[in-house]
């Protein structure tokens, strides 16, 4: 049984940690709902080494060839884009995850960003593509990321918002939001592996991290291929309306079980 949840929990941070629905809330309220145990900090460090998988193998000959161009104004752009959510993820991370993991919390913040994201998808103008992001985009968007920290808010879903409100289509939204990404879960994962180090397995075998960390980065690397196809001719509308559904759930289940 503890394989099959490995295998539901891996699929979980696959898809939530590039489509806009908030991977650190599923994480969180998922197994809540369910009344699952909890497979503890270090499982969810092995998921998200999975999801940096996916985002590497993905973006490999991209990010090759901006690394190869290291003058070029993009690669400079996304290390300013990493530099707050890296400052305030070392400072406040702990902090703000023992304040805000609250199902309570995560129900009003999976509505509120689904909210934002609805508004940004109406008011966005959608007609600037990569070539066009500049100095302000690059600040406003990873500035944005800090938000991220509360469960709920997801990483990806407020970097997009973000790039819509800044004019770009929804594909270059996406597509930034990834490449942003990739130094972020990098630098997070690399951090967090003193939790594994520390803190052991918490009682798991390895190959629950295994088959969990697969089965993220197999579900990532086609959440991220799917996902960028999809919003080429469709909106965001049906993340907007999943947030909102999933978020008055989860409220619900508060509201009766207390």
């Amino acid at each position: 049984m503890d394989i099959l949840r490995s295998v539901f929990m891996g699929i979980l941070q696959g898809l939530t940690e590039f489509l806009p629905i908030s991977s650190s809330g599923h994480l969180f309220a998922v197994p809540w709902l369910f009344g699952w145990k909890d497979f503890g900090l270090s499982f969810d460090v092995s998921l998200h080494l999975g999801t940096l998988v996916a985002v590497i193998a993905y973006f490999w000959h991209d990010w090759m060839d901006i690394l190869r161009k290291w003058r070029q104004p993009l690669l400079w752009l996304l290390v300013l884009g990493c530099f707050p959510a890296a400052v305030a993820g070392l400072l406040f991370e702990d902090k703000i995850e023992t304040l805000f993991r609250d199902p309570l919390f995560v129900g009003i913040f999976m509505i509120f960003m689904g909210l934002l994201l609805w508004f940004a998808e109406v008011a966005g103008k959608k007609s600037r593509e990569l070539k066009d992001i500049g100095l302000k985009d690059s600040l406003v968007i990873g500035f944005s990321q800090v938000l991220a920290l509360m469960p709920g808010v997801s990483r990806s879903g407020i970097t997009m918002t973000a790039g819509l409100f800044s004019g770009m289509t929804r594909e270059t939204a996406a597509r930034f939001s990834f490449l942003l990404s990739t130094p972020i879960i990098f630098g997070a994962g690399i951090y967090k592996l003193k939790d594994i180090f520390t803190g052991g397995m918490g009682g798991n075998t390895p190959l629950i991290f295994l088959v969990g960390m697969l089965s993220s980065a197999l579900v990532g690397f086609f959440a991220i291929k799917y996902l960028l196809k999809y919003l080429q001719a469709h909106t965001f509308y049906v993340f907007v309306w999943y947030r909102m559904v999933f978020g008055a759930l989860i409220l619900a289940v508060v509201f009766f079980r207390r």
